[in-house]
């Protein structure tokens, strides 16, 4: 089904509102990596988002996606901005949900740049549900263009799969901080395994961007607890089984749904064939 369109004018402020929030979002991440007098997120706040801090923080070359993420939320702050995107109702109702993911970001990092672990779980947990909407909002109406598949799907599915994955470690995190201290390896084994089955819901669902990002972050995870100072042999295992998992799952999904394409186009040459007939 085809997004309605909206009214050229009534959608410039929304949109120019929604690139400024991905400036925002750019120029705390800056700060979050220790530009403009920042502290690195990794030193910041105790050190408890360090990448070995706890049993499930992935290692240090996981948080690259960001690299990846940011250059997308850059992309959709400017392509949203085009004509064809302002008149489109399905950006309509993504665009203030895309802004505020981006807005909670920068919460996000200002508030790990405070030192409050605690805070910073309320607003990365605000940012997952933000996510899972934009997500149930994007999967009402098919992408109109493979433009906007890319920039706007595959951006925010990415965001949402990493933001699985970082929410996990914020909660450890916030364990950590509060002192509750758990047996590491079947807690980790446990909540691990939650985290392959939320990225294999996903690929259920044709999340395919998700689904890439928590492998990602899954393998990076047993990377970290394979080898460096906190070496885990259980979680490191688990952690590279999950990605395998997600991946697997996606793969498997992916080739049933060539299977049903191919099998829809030779029923239509079928029908083809018989009113030809």
């Amino acid at each position: 089904m085809k997004a309605q369109e909206t009214h050229p004018h009534s959608a410039v402020l929304p949109a120019v509102l929604t690139a400024a929030s991905a400036g925002v979002a750019l120029v705390l991440a800056a700060v979050g990596s220790g530009a403009f007098g920042g502290t690195p997120v990794n030193d910041a706040a105790g050190g408890y988002f360090s990448s070995t801090a706890t049993p499930v923080a992935p290692g240090v070359p996981a948080f690259s996606i960001w690299s990846v993420i940011y250059a997308g939320l850059l992309a959709y702050g400017v392509w949203q901005l085009l004509p064809a995107a302002r008149i489109s109702r399905r950006q309509a109702s993504i665009r203030p949900w895309a802004a505020a993911s981006m807005l909670l970001n920068a919460a996000w990092l200002w508030v790990v740049q405070l030192g409050s672990v605690p805070a910073s779980l309320g607003v990365m947990v605000a940012l997952l549900a933000v996510l899972c909407r934009i997500f149930e909002v994007a999967r009402a109406h098919a992408p109109e263009s493979r433009t906007e598949a890319i920039v706007s799907d595959g951006t925010f599915g990415l965001y949402l799969g990493w933001i699985c994955v970082a929410t996990i470690a914020n909660v450890a995190a916030v364990l950590a901080w509060a002192g509750l201290v758990l047996p590491a390896e079947p807690t980790s084994v446990v909540v691990l395994c939650l985290g392959a089955l939320v990225g294999i819901a996903l690929a259920f669902r044709g999340a395919w961007a998700a689904l890439l990002a928590i492998a990602w972050g899954l393998a990076w995870i047993a990377v970290a607890r394979a080898a460096g100072p906190l070496v885990l042999p259980a979680t490191a295992l688990t952690a590279g089984t999950a990605a395998v998992a997600v991946l697997a799952a996606g793969l498997l999904l992916a080739g049933r749904g060539k299977m049903r394409m191919r099998r829809m186009r030779m029923r239509r040459m079928r029908m083809r064939r018989m009113e030809h007939a």
